[in-house]
C-alpha cells in the first residue's frame, strides 16, 4: 500500500516556527485544542499555517497572531528595551494534537 503524500518540509518552515511558548495560559489553551508558538516577526498567517502543518503533520483550522512589545527594563541603573516577540495561537482540527515537550 502506498504511503500518504506528505507536504514537503521547506527549510523556511524551520525559520517561521521558532519555539513553543509554554506558560500557564498556554496550557489552559491546550484544553481547547490550541498551541502557542513564538514565530518570526515577518511571518504571515498562511506561512505559519503551512509550517505547522508540514512540521507536525496536523490540520490547522485557525491562526491568530500577537506582537508582544518589549518592556523597558533597567540593569545597573541603565535602561534597555527587551526585544519584541511575535506569538501565534494555532488552533488544531479535532483529534489532532502536538506534544510540545518533544523536538521536531
Amino acid at each position: 500500500m502506498a504511503k500518504k503524500d506528505q507536504k514537503a518540509v521547506d527549510l523556511r518552515h524551520y525559520d517561521v516556527v521558532l519555539s513553543p511558548h509554554i506558560t500557564e495560559k498556554t496550557t489552559l489553551l491546550s484544553e481547547h485544542n490550541a498551541v502557542v508558538f513564538k514565530v518570526a516577526g515577518d511571518a504571515s498567517k498562511p506561512e505559519i499555517k503551512a509550517a505547522v502543518e508540514a512540521l507536525f503533520n496536523v490540520s490547522v483550522t485557525g491562526v491568530n497572531t500577537i506582537v508582544q512589545k518589549g518592556k523597558v527594563k533597567r540593569w545597573k541603573g541603565a535602561p534597555y528595551t527587551r526585544s519584541d516577540v511575535k506569538k501565534a495561537i494555532v488552533t488544531l482540527a479535532a483529534g489532532d494534537t502536538i506534544d510540545v515537550t518533544t523536538g521536531i
